[in-house]
């Protein structure tokens, strides 16, 4: 996703001046040098300075700018928390935030680097635009998004080479729910690069003779609240799955949702359940640790489908 987000954001700037690309020590070495060589007076780097960054480009947003922050999600989305909130949410500026690593995906450093309290902490912001893109396509398309859009906005993004499961931008919608597989028995929805292990767990039910809906939800601010509402009419199970702690994330406004409609469906939540993430190594180690393989998915699914 990175090298998608970073082609697109050079296309921005390539056509409109007022684009600037702002980084704190983000660590992403090539695709910043790529940048910097192409528009060296359109690049500032801030070091380890998140706060900072983010203040800063709430200043230049006052300007006029179109500032895009780029660097660590963890870092981002907590240690400058205040700053997202009161320099730019409040005022309403244009910045726009993309956080990098979101859920597991720095499998090797563990739960201080690991993104999975973000959702929660910005979805309680008002005037944010919150954008959870599962592959490459999607985040190119975010970061279009989020230029036309005139206010704050929050990209969170994986980095692990995610597999692509749309053919072009024509194929999915970053305001509501995409249909990924078609399916009975349950309505899986799934938002960001956990989407292939949501997509191998259906595959794998299917195979048992059970067969799911799964859905992508790229976008969580404003979330597609009319097309949850719909599947709550066609299913009696809802499955949530993200790789995110279960407290105010996806599945939390999925319940909300039902709430507010009084409605009668069954909801699984399968995240981290209120606890930090365990493990180092490879993400797909990590991801077994915690319960958020394709396996594992599959085999809580199955275990709701039967009672």
């Amino acid at each position: 996703m990175q090298s998608a987000c970073i082609g697109s954001l050079m296309e921005l700037a390539e056509k409109d001046k007022k684009v600037l690309y702002l980084t704190a020590d983000s660590g992403e070495g090539g695709l910043d040098k790529i940048f910097r060589m192409n528009f060296p007076a359109q690049a500032i780097e801030f070091g380890i300075a998140e706060g900072n960054m983010v203040a800063a480009a709430a200043g230049l947003a006052a300007t006029g700018k179109i500032p895009f922050v780029y660097t660590a999600g963890p870092f981002l989305a907590y240690r400058s928390f205040e700053f997202i909130r009161d320099d730019v949410c409040l005022q309403k500026l244009n910045v726009k935030m993309i956080g990098t690593g979101s859920g597991l995906s720095v499998s090797s450093l563990g739960p201080t680097h690991h993104t999975t309290e973000d959702i929660a902490v910005l979805r309680a912001l008002p005037n944010l635009m919150l954008l959870s893109p599962s592959t490459s396509l999607q985040a190119s398309a975010a970061i279009k998004l989020a230029y036309s859009h005139d206010g704050p906005v929050y990209i969170r993004l994986g980095i692990n080479k995610e597999k692509e499961f749309y053919e072009s931008e024509k194929m999915f919608g970053l305001n509501r729910l995409n249909v990924l597989r078609t399916g009975k028995k349950a309505a899986v929805f799934s938002t960001g690069s956990i989407l292939e292990e949501v997509i191998e767990a259906a595959d794998l039910l299917k195979e048992q003779g059970v067969d799911v809906e799964v859905m992508d939800v790229p976008g969580l601010k404003p979330i597609d609240t009319r097309g949850i509402r719909q599947k709550a009419e066609e299913f009696d199970l809802f499955v949530t799955v993200e790789e995110h702690n279960v407290a105010g994330g996806m599945g939390s406004m999925i319940a909300e949702i039902l709430s507010d409609t009084r409605s009668g469906v069954r909801l699984l939540r399968i995240g981290l359940m209120d606890e930090f993430s365990v493990g180092y190594g490879q993400l797909s180690a990590v991801r077994a640790e915690n319960g958020l393989t394709a396996e594992k998915i599959r085999d809580r699914i199955l275990e709701h489908c039967h009672e």
